[in-house]
Protein backbone atom coordinates (compact mmCIF):
# COMPACT_ATOMS: atom_id res chain seq x y z
CA UNK A 1 0.00 0.00 0.00
CA UNK A 2 1.28 3.48 -1.05
CA UNK A 3 2.69 6.22 1.96
CA UNK A 4 -0.42 8.49 -0.09
CA UNK A 5 -3.03 5.80 0.39
CA UNK A 6 -2.61 5.19 4.31
CA UNK A 7 -2.21 8.58 4.73
CA UNK A 8 -5.68 9.05 3.71
CA UNK A 9 -7.19 5.75 4.96
CA UNK A 10 -5.82 7.33 8.70
CA UNK A 11 -7.70 10.36 7.79
CA UNK A 12 -11.13 8.69 7.05
CA UNK A 13 -10.62 6.76 10.17
CA UNK A 14 -10.12 9.73 12.14
CA UNK A 15 -13.13 11.60 10.78
CA UNK A 16 -15.35 8.55 11.43
CA UNK A 17 -16.00 8.86 15.17
CA UNK A 18 -16.35 13.27 14.35
CA UNK A 19 -19.47 11.82 11.79
CA UNK A 20 -20.89 9.72 14.25
CA UNK A 21 -21.04 12.17 17.09
CA UNK A 22 -22.62 15.10 14.74
CA UNK A 23 -25.20 12.46 13.95
CA UNK A 24 -25.68 11.50 17.35
CA UNK A 25 -26.33 15.19 17.94
CA UNK A 26 -28.79 15.75 15.27
CA UNK A 27 -30.80 13.11 16.80
CA UNK A 28 -30.90 14.02 20.38
CA UNK A 29 -31.83 17.89 18.73
CA UNK A 30 -34.25 16.73 16.50
CA UNK A 31 -35.98 14.92 19.29
CA UNK A 32 -36.25 17.78 21.39
CA UNK A 33 -39.68 19.28 20.71
CA UNK A 34 -40.25 23.59 21.50
CA UNK A 35 -43.86 24.53 22.41
CA UNK A 36 -45.46 27.58 22.03
CA UNK A 37 -48.80 28.48 22.23
CA UNK A 38 -51.45 30.48 24.62
CA UNK A 39 -54.11 30.10 27.17
CA UNK A 40 -57.31 31.98 28.47
CA UNK A 41 -60.35 33.22 26.81
CA UNK A 42 -58.50 36.40 25.51
CA UNK A 43 -55.05 34.34 25.25
CA UNK A 44 -53.65 36.23 28.15
CA UNK A 45 -51.20 33.56 28.88
CA UNK A 46 -48.05 33.09 26.67
CA UNK A 47 -46.74 29.43 27.36
CA UNK A 48 -43.29 28.26 26.28
CA UNK A 49 -41.67 24.62 26.81
CA UNK A 50 -39.19 22.84 25.47
CA UNK A 51 -39.59 19.18 26.26
CA UNK A 52 -37.85 15.94 25.39
CA UNK A 53 -38.46 12.30 24.75
CA UNK A 54 -39.44 10.52 27.92
CA UNK A 55 -39.86 6.57 27.81
CA UNK A 56 -40.73 4.77 25.10
CA UNK A 57 -39.98 6.10 21.74
CA UNK A 58 -43.55 4.26 20.10
CA UNK A 59 -45.09 6.11 22.65
CA UNK A 60 -43.97 9.69 21.89
CA UNK A 61 -44.23 10.72 24.79
CA UNK A 62 -42.06 14.22 26.39
CA UNK A 63 -41.74 16.52 29.16
CA UNK A 64 -39.93 19.24 30.31
CA UNK A 65 -40.34 22.56 32.28
CA UNK A 66 -43.42 24.99 31.27
CA UNK A 67 -43.52 29.15 31.80
CA UNK A 68 -46.45 31.22 31.47
CA UNK A 69 -46.57 34.64 31.08
CA UNK A 70 -49.35 36.71 31.60
CA UNK A 71 -49.53 38.95 28.99
CA UNK A 72 -53.10 40.53 29.30
CA UNK A 73 -53.60 44.03 29.79
CA UNK A 74 -54.11 43.90 33.26
CA UNK A 75 -51.25 43.65 34.21
CA UNK A 76 -49.82 46.38 36.50
CA UNK A 77 -46.67 45.29 38.00
CA UNK A 78 -45.08 43.72 35.29
CA UNK A 79 -46.07 40.43 33.59
CA UNK A 80 -47.06 38.03 36.00
CA UNK A 81 -45.17 34.68 35.40
CA UNK A 82 -45.62 30.60 36.45
CA UNK A 83 -43.21 28.02 36.44
CA UNK A 84 -44.08 24.62 36.10
CA UNK A 85 -43.87 21.16 34.14
CA UNK A 86 -45.65 20.00 31.16
CA UNK A 87 -46.06 16.24 29.94
CA UNK A 88 -47.42 15.48 26.87
CA UNK A 89 -48.13 12.26 24.65
CA UNK A 90 -48.86 12.35 20.67
CA UNK A 91 -51.55 10.08 20.06
CA UNK A 92 -51.83 9.40 16.37
CA UNK A 93 -51.38 12.49 14.12
CA UNK A 94 -54.00 14.64 15.20
CA UNK A 95 -54.42 13.99 18.88
CA UNK A 96 -52.63 15.45 21.88
CA UNK A 97 -52.92 14.91 25.54
CA UNK A 98 -50.92 16.46 28.31
CA UNK A 99 -50.36 17.00 31.71
CA UNK A 100 -49.39 20.72 33.15
CA UNK A 101 -48.15 21.00 36.35
CA UNK A 102 -48.51 25.11 37.77
CA UNK A 103 -47.61 26.44 41.22
CA UNK A 104 -48.51 22.81 42.86
CA UNK A 105 -51.88 22.47 40.06
CA UNK A 106 -52.44 19.72 37.61
CA UNK A 107 -54.60 20.70 34.94
CA UNK A 108 -55.52 18.38 32.06
CA UNK A 109 -55.46 18.92 28.25
CA UNK A 110 -56.48 17.54 24.97
CA UNK A 111 -56.51 19.29 22.09
CA UNK A 112 -56.93 18.20 18.52
CA UNK A 113 -54.78 19.60 15.36
CA UNK A 114 -55.60 21.61 12.82
CA UNK A 115 -53.12 24.37 12.08
CA UNK A 116 -52.57 24.54 15.62
CA UNK A 117 -53.26 22.36 18.38
CA UNK A 118 -56.61 23.49 20.55
CA UNK A 119 -58.73 22.25 23.00
CA UNK A 120 -59.46 23.29 26.75
CA UNK A 121 -57.45 23.33 29.62
CA UNK A 122 -59.05 22.18 32.63
CA UNK A 123 -57.60 22.39 36.17
CA UNK A 124 -60.02 21.84 39.56
CA UNK A 125 -62.35 24.47 40.69
CA UNK A 126 -61.86 26.24 37.82
CA UNK A 127 -63.97 26.43 34.61
CA UNK A 128 -61.99 25.54 31.38
CA UNK A 129 -59.85 27.60 29.51
CA UNK A 130 -58.83 27.69 26.02
CA UNK A 131 -55.57 26.53 25.13
CA UNK A 132 -53.49 26.88 21.85
CA UNK A 133 -50.09 24.79 20.87
CA UNK A 134 -47.65 24.86 18.17
CA UNK A 135 -44.81 22.37 18.18
CA UNK A 136 -41.92 22.43 16.45
CA UNK A 137 -38.29 20.23 16.43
Amino acid sequence: MSVRRRSTLGRAAGILPVLALMGLCATARAETLEVSGYAGVLGEWEVTASVIPVGPADKREFAGPLKMRHVGICTQDGPEERNGEIRLSLAGSSRLTATLLINGVECSYSGRQSDTWSGPLKCPDRRAVPLTLWLRQ
